[in-house]
């Protein structure tokens, strides 16, 4: 919901760059709300409803999500693993970078 509103200005800006903008938020932003507003530089979030209150209705996935984030790589409900490039393939985020 957040993601939409920040790539939504951003269109109208023609920017990625948010940095000074403030977002306005009916509740705690989840962990890939929250990064995107990172990624944006938005610099600070009003909301409403926190995380725990959102749990108490049915939406526990934020707080579990927070909680995850927490512990190490290892101990995460999510396994994750690196793929490291070949050699000679290009780093992706320099791809990113330059087409940006």
């Amino acid at each position: 919901m957040y993601t939409n509103a920040i790539r939504h200005t951003q269109e109208q800006l023609q920017t990625d760059d948010l940095s000074g903008y403030i977002m306005y938020a009916s509740g705690e932003p989840c962990p890939m709300c929250l990064t995107a507003m990172y990624f944006a530089g938005i610099e600070k979030v009003y909301y409403c409803a926190s995380v725990d209150a959102a749990a108490e209705v049915g939406l526990g996935e934020p707080k579990m999500i927070y909680e995850d984030l927490q512990i190490t790589k290892a101990e995460r409900s999510l396994s994750m693993v690196q793929m490291p490039l070949n050699e000679g393939q290009e780093n992706p985020m320099k791809l990113w970078k330059e087409r940006s």
